[in-house]
């Protein structure tokens, strides 16, 4: 029997299941306070709110009859599509059915696998600009080779950097890419306030001032994109007939046409797409990226392992993305992490018409959530659900087995499933790799006394106060 392995702090699920007003009216608006002991354990479940009706759905056979089988009777709800649609218009985020469709025909090109290799490059340079940002730090805190930050600060700054420089060949540096990221920052500051009435059913309730201030911060958004992205698409307008390689996403956007009618992005829908891009590319990954480094500090072992492995192959990687394959633990720490902290932790669909899951009857328009939270910890998918084992997807290790394979085909979605799977995934994955394993590389990690992260659950989840680690040198 193999040793007991850390378990990362989460929200205690409280014994019974409390009332929904509890949540609604909480200084942290987290979804994760609303749940409790069965959570972790039921296949599904339900709860009545004023105005909404809304399904949990936990069994792996209901979750892909949603999200894959069945996708077209589930559509996206628009629960978070309306709290995001002034920023990110009609996106691919926010819409469905055939303008999805559409959208998706013209954007998955983009991120074909020889494409984001060829976007590469731009990662590389992020990631140096990120060890020269963190070198700074500690060389100006005047106290010895290391220093305390909030590394979940930086983990959004390399994130939103790399981002920027594979979308428009622009470092976050540059000063109009600095007033995007702190807009950016204000609107999701903003967007639990939005989202919460219509959680609970209250479309009554006008948070008046801050839709004000969100709209403002939206078009202050838009604005800056219109302006970063307006030269390049009237060039690529009348370049139109000269062929030439894409040198980053945006360029890949601009040359996509749909092979039915030959068209592309009209103006205001590339604007959208683009915003849809930087929003889901940096905040979702600098979430997982901040919980991934807090689990490193928490195991020095598994912390000790990475640092052999990327002192080993990461030169290697840094000249051919390929050779990121064998930095196989920094992919396991980040795969783990999204389990125990997905980056969204619920995917919320709408039915169509009324139907029946399990012993309920679902009406019309119910709606039917997928938490990749609850299903990740499941009690009966996952051996020792809460603790942090990278070394589960080792299909040679002899402590996970074939079991933890078997848990991860049918209880794993961080991504999500179907149709409306992650467009980025693979950039993410490859993000992620290439920033653990550099910073394995060149820094050790030590937990800071009495800064422990708690999980809040909002658009995204992230700790509550930052996630605060000791930051040292390697062989200083």
């Amino acid at each position: 029997m193999s040793a007991p392995k850390f378990c990362p702090h989460y929200p205690a699920p409280v014994a019974k299941r409390p009332p929904w007003w509890k949540m609604f009216f909480s200084k942290q608006h987290s979804w994760l306070d609303g749940l409790y002991v069965r959570s972790y354990a039921m296949k599904m479940g339900e709860v009545h709110l004023p105005g909404l009706d809304l399904y949990m759905v936990n069994d792996p056979g209901l979750v892909k009859r949603v999200l894959v089988d069945e996708a077209d009777a589930f559509p996206k709800s628009d629960l978070l599509a309306k709290a995001l649609r002034p920023l990110l218009g009609d996106s691919i985020f926010t819409t469905h059915g055939e303008q999805w469709r559409q959208q998706r025909v013209l954007m998955e090109p983009a991120f074909e696998g020889a494409r984001i290799r060829h976007v590469y490059g731009h990662m590389v340079a992020a990631a140096d600009a990120m060890v020269t940002r963190l070198n700074a730090i500690i060389d100006g805190d005047n106290t010895g080779p290391s220093s305390v930050v909030n590394i979940e600060a930086e983990m959004t700054h390399v994130a939103a950097d790399i981002i920027l420089r594979t979308i428009l060949s622009q470092p976050l540096a540059a000063g109009d890419a600095t007033q995007v990221f702190e807009a950016f920052s204000r609107y999701q500051a903003l967007a639990p306030k939005m989202v919460m009435p219509a959680l609970f059913g209250l479309r009554w309730w006008r948070p008046w001032r801050g839709r004000a201030q969100s709209h403002a911060a939206a078009r202050e958004i838009r604005g800056l994109l219109v302006k970063l992205i307006q030269p390049r698409y009237e060039q690529a307008q009348m370049l139109a007939k000269e062929a030439s390689r894409p040198s980053d996403l945006l360029g890949y956007l601009l040359a996509a046409r749909d092979p039915a009618s030959g068209q592309g992005f009209s103006f205001d829908a590339l604007v959208d797409q683009v915003a849809m891009l930087f929003l889901a590319g940096h905040e979702t990954t600098a979430s997982a990226l901040s919980w991934s480094l807090h689990l490193m500090s928490q195991v020095p072992e598994v912390q000790q392992r990475m640092h052999d492995e990327a002192a080993l192959l990461l030169d290697a990687a840094l000249a051919n993305p390929a050779e990121l394959r064998a930095l196989t633990l920094c992919r396991n720490v980040f795969k783990e992490t999204l389990r125990l902290f997905p980056p969204v932790g619920f995917l919320a669909r709408q039915s169509r018409q009324a139907c029946a899951m399990r012993d309920k009857a679902l009406p019309e328009d119910s709606t039917v959530v997928v938490s990749p939270w609850l299903i990740q910890r499941h009690r009966a998918y996952w051996a020792r659900p809460d603790e942090f084992d990278p070394d589960r997807y080792d299909a040679n290790d002899e402590a996970s087995g074939p079991a933890a394979q078997d848990s991860v085909r049918r209880a794993y979605l961080p991504f999500g499933l179907g149709p409306r799977v992650c467009i980025g995934a693979a950039f993410a994955l490859q993000e992620a790799s290439l920033i653990l394993a550099t910073v394995a590389k060149h820094f050790e990690l030590r937990p800071v006394e009495g800064r422990h992260p708690k999980p809040v659950g909002r658009l995204t989840i992230r700790s509550d106060n930052g996630v605060w680690l000791e930051l040292c040198k390697r062989g200083a």
